[in-house]
Formats: structure tokens, C-alpha cells, sequence
């Protein structure tokens, strides 16, 4: 079943294009990661799943409806992002409470352990909270709202590395007890790795990925040696990057490690976040070199 559907969405902000004809499906009951480079589209997309946009052309849908003033549909959603507001006199007790009226799967028994695990205080103002107690507010109103689909959008930045790893591992333990659709925004991709199950990549307003995570991670290997020899392997695979120091060359290139390989060259599979990172360069070089080819006409 599909919880999200995106069909050739466009979105204009006057003379500015923020999404070109992008296409993209979240599964239901499943972890996506949304990932790209700030003003790449993310929030812009978001924005407009959860009805605090529209889009100029295109459909979306969310559970089979159109998100914008639907009631319905924005009922069964949450989003939580980094620059969350909240009334000015609002404390976190006024807060959770807020939220347990507006998601009908509130559980406030979990959100009182997850208050206790973040050691947040109640009564305290929000406008008093440290970035590191915001996000925590942030994190437990996501996952105590037990939303089908639920946003996050890194609202977990203001978290130290201690306190960002329990929310990987509260969010995991609680999807597995309570399956919904969650799509993590985000740049920690190598901390998020492991939780994603679906990968979308946007850049400059286009999807350069819309993948299974697992089948993303054998996509491309990292190749290692003396320059001639890792040519000579490279030859007829499509490269993603290159480094040279030397005589010793490192390039990325597109596919599944192979089996065997010559012994002075060294093999290994990309990580998901470096995969991520070399195929947003390969786009940007892309359209840097058509806008040269634009501007000094057609090559020959």
C-alpha cells in the first residue's frame, strides 16, 4: 500500500522552480529516508505532503487523498522539524497536551518515559528550553503521536550524539511494535543508515534516487590502486568520482563489487551517505557542464 504519492509536482515560488517534475512514493509501514544538500526541496516537499503548501502543478496524495485543506488526511499526520513554534506562554506540559488532543493514537504512557529519558522539565516555558531540550520535545510529540505518517524533520540536530543514538534506537523499538510510515529528513545519513528502508534523494528540486535502501548499498564500490591499474579496471563502468594522489588513483564507480579483482587493487562497497554525496556532485558537474554547453551553444 502506498501512504504517499507524488506525480510530476511542480512548484514555483514566483521566478524560482523548487520542484521539477518530481515523482515519488512512500510506502506504507516502512522507514524512508528524504535526503539532499539545504534548499535542495526537502521542506518543500514536506510542506506540501502535510498541507502547509500546495503544489503549482502535478497531483499528490496522501492515503489517496489530496493533503491541502483535508482534514482527514492531516489528522493521521504528524510533522515535527528543527524550527518548531510554539505559542509564546505554551510550557512542555502545555505542549504534550496539546498534542495528545490532536493525534488520536496518543500514547501518554509512552510519553511520559520518553519525558523521563530525556530528562525534560514540565513545567518549564518553552521559549527557557536549550536547543538539546527543544529537540527533545520534538522527538518525543513524534513518537508518542504514533502518527501513520510522521514526519521528521531533523528536529534531533539539537540532540548530542548520546541522546540522538537513544531516539534511533527508541524509533526503532517502537516501529517494530508499531508499524507506521516515517520519513527521516536528514543529514547524519551514515548515524541513519541502518534505520532506512527506502531511500529518495532530491537535488536542485529533482529526484536523482527513489530506491530500497538495500539494493542502494551494492550500487557502487570505491576502487583503489596504482593509477594504471584501476583504469584499466574502471574501463567501461560509469564513474561517479575520482581522487588522485600520486601514482595512486581512488575512483567510485557504479555497480556490485565484483568477485575477484586483481591483488594491488583494493575493492569496497560505498556507504550509503558516500553514495549519496558522489551522485549529488555527479548532478551538480552535469548541470554545470550543460550550462556551459548552453551558453557556448551545441557541441561537436
Amino acid at each position: 500500500m502506498t501512504a504517499v504519492s507524488m506525480r510530476g509536482v511542480n512548484k514555483k515560488y514566483g521566478n524560482v522552480v523548487a520542484l521539477d517534475d518530481v515523482s515519488l512514493n512512500f510506502a506504507e509501514n516502512r522507514i524512508h529516508g528524504l535526503l539532499g544538500r539545504n534548499g535542495a526541496g526537502k521542506t518543500t516537499i514536506m510542506r506540501i505532503l502535510t498541507g502547509q503548501g500546495f503544489e503549482s502543478s502535478g497531483s499528490v496524495e496522501v492515503f489517496g487523498q489530496r493533503p491541502y485543506e483535508n482534514a482527514d488526511v492531516l489528522s493521521h499526520v504528524c510533522f515535527v522539524k528543527e524550527s518548531q513554534k510554539y505559542p509564546e506562554m505554551f510550557s512542555v506540559h502545555h505542549a504534550l497536551t496539546a498534542a495528545s488532543l490532536l493525534y488520536e493514537n496518543w500514547d501518554p504512557d509512552f510519553a511520559d518515559s520518553l519525558v523521563e529519558e530525556f530528562e525534560l522539565p514540565l513545567k518549564r516555558r518553552i521559549k527557557k528550553l536549550s536547543r538539546g531540550q527543544l529537540s527533545a520535545l520534538g522527538v518525543i510529540i513524534g513518537l508518542a503521536s504514533r502518527a501513520p505518517l510522521t514526519f521528521f524533520d531533523e528536529p534531533y540536530l539539537g540532540l548530542d550524539a548520546v541522546a540522538r543514538q537513544r531516539f534511533y534506537d527508541l524509533l526503532l523499538a517502537d516501529y517494530a511494535e508499531n508499524p507506521r510510515t516515517i520519513v527521516l529528513s536528514t543529514h547524519l545519513i551514515d548515524e541513519v543508515s541502518d534505520l532506512i528502508e527506502h531511500v529518495t534523494l532530491i537535488d536542485a528540486g529533482q529526484v536523482l534516487l527513489d530506491e530500497d535502501a538495500e539494493s542502494l548499498r551494492s550500487r557502487a564500490v570505491t576502487v583503489t590502486g596504482p593509477a594504471r591499474a584501476v583504469e584499466e579496471f574502471a574501463a567501461g563502468h560509469s564513474e561517479l568520482h575520482r581522487e588522485q594522489l600520486g601514482g595512486f588513483l581512488r575512483v567510485t564507480l557504479s555497480g556490485a563489487a565484483p568477485e575477484h579483482s586483481p591483488d594491488d587493487l583494493h575493492v569496497e562497497p560505498v556507504s550509503l551517505q558516500q553514495l549519496v554525496v558522489r551522485t549529488t556532485q555527479q548532478a551538480a558537474d552535469e548541470r554545470t557542464a550543460s550550462g556551459a554547453t548552453n551558453n557556448k551553444g551545441t557541441r561537436r
